[in-house]
């Protein structure tokens, strides 16, 4: 059967729309010049021709090289819109509520202190209140910046994205390197967003409630509101071999000469001149007072029971590690000291006795001197146990008062 009188065959379907053609040579732009900025065709690359010794690349090469570098940039984006989005979640609302427990803590703990001298310190108290409010309104406010901060920067995260995004889908090879100083600003405007940071400025400051009257009058009035002072005992199985305990337990004589007499045990001390007291505190308040006056050299303190007691390290010196605090005397020299930082202070006079008022609610351990009821020093920490008297001596004796 002839071609003729054959039927008709299936119609042909729609040729492919020729894609942009070289005006100087009528061939399909398949190249592009990186030196002029513009698609080629092949000719135009060959010897002679007009891109002869440019920098010139495939285009469908290039294309596929800057859509890898768009889904390498869209993962990253995505990464760190969700980490944002995980701080802001997370982060922020603890953030928040911290410092609502902060600021709760520090008014009741000025309202507390203030109520046992509050005629002599109304003007006081309403000072340092306002200096909570305050506080707590400036770390509210510090939270709510950073809240609208990071709620622009994910969207415009989302913006870059979206636009990298349409690019890679909707846009051919040419337009897509023609659209390559685009996606590179786009990328940097991105890069400049940085990852959120701690900062001091999302917490609540506590020592916006510190005031060193409130302390002196507090510490005045705490003394006198107490029965007495603690009945603190030395435990004769932590004390030093160059030290002798007597007088009930309360007296540490330094001897220079190791005594042979001690028997070693896991408690005791064998090398520092230390000891430790018979009970701990846990909670609530406590004052004790020991006698210094006959010695030169000496540390009184708290510390925690896991203090180590052997060797000659910082480990069981006291002052020099992070289970000790302690007020110390060398000669003249008088300094508080916690893990290896030493604090000197600047006494008029040597103390004959040397008062502690622990206070475990407020985490706060003073040195004063009972003679005056001066504080000489205040310490607040966040203490992680049960804390011990401790005591140390390298010359003559000390005495606990009771």
């Amino acid at each position: 059967m002839s071609a003729e009188s054959a039927g008709p065959g299936p119609e042909p379907g729609p040729a492919p729309e020729p894609g942009p053609l070289c005006p100087e040579h009528g061939q399909a732009l398949k190249w592009f010049c990186f030196s002029e900025g513009r698609p080629v065709c092949a000719v135009c690359t060959e010897l002679g021709g007009r891109c002869q010794g440019h920098r010139i690349r495939p285009a469908e090469e290039s294309a596929e090289e800057l859509r890898n570098k768009i889904v390498d940039q869209c993962e990253r984006l995505q990464l760190q819109s969700a980490g944002i989005t995980k701080y802001v979640a997370e982060v922020l609302p603890g953030k928040s509520q911290r410092a609502v427990s902060m600021a709760s803590a520090a008014r009741e703990l000025v309202i507390q202190r203030l109520g046992l001298v509050r005629s002599l310190c109304e003007t006081e108290e309403q000072r340092l209140l306002e200096q909570v409010h305050g506080e707590e309104e400036r770390a509210h406010q510090s939270i709510l910046t950073q809240r609208v901060h990071w709620a622009e920067a994910l969207q415009k995260l989302d913006t870059i994205r979206t636009s990298l995004v349409d690019m890679l889908t909707q846009m051919d090879d040419l337009q897509l390197i023609q659209k390559e100083q685009e996606i590179f600003e786009r990328t940097e405007e991105a890069e400049g967003i940085l990852d959120p940071q701690e900062s001091k400025k999302l917490s609540f400051d506590e020592t916006c409630a510190w005031s060193p009257l409130l302390t002196q009058l507090w510490a005045t009035a705490a003394l006198g509101s107490l029965s007495g002072t603690e009945d603190v005992r030395i435990d004769e199985r932590t004390v030093s071999p160059f030290l002798q305990l007597s007088d009930g337990g309360r007296t540490l004589t330094f001897n220079a000469k190791k005594s042979k007499a001690c028997a070693d045990g896991p408690e005791r001390f064998d090398h520092w001149p230390n000891a430790l007291a018979v009970t701990s505190f846990q909670a609530g308040l406590h004052a004790w007072v020991v006698n210094v006056q006959n010695s030169c050299a000496y540390k009184v303190g708290v510390a925690l029971g896991q203090l180590p007691r052997k060797g000659s390290g910082s480990d069981s010196r006291l002052g020099h590690n992070a289970f000790s605090w302690v007020f110390s005397r060398y000669d003249q020299e008088f300094c508080f000291s916690h893990d290896g930082q030493h604090e000197p202070l600047g006494l008029l006079r040597c103390p004959a006795q040397l008062g502690m008022l622990l206070d475990l609610q407020a985490q706060e351990l003073l040195f004063y001197d009972p003679a005056s009821g001066t504080v000489l020093h205040t310490h607040r920490a966040s203490f992680p146990g049960p804390l011990f008297p401790v005591f140390a001596v390298a010359d003559q004796t000390i005495s606990i008062v009771h």
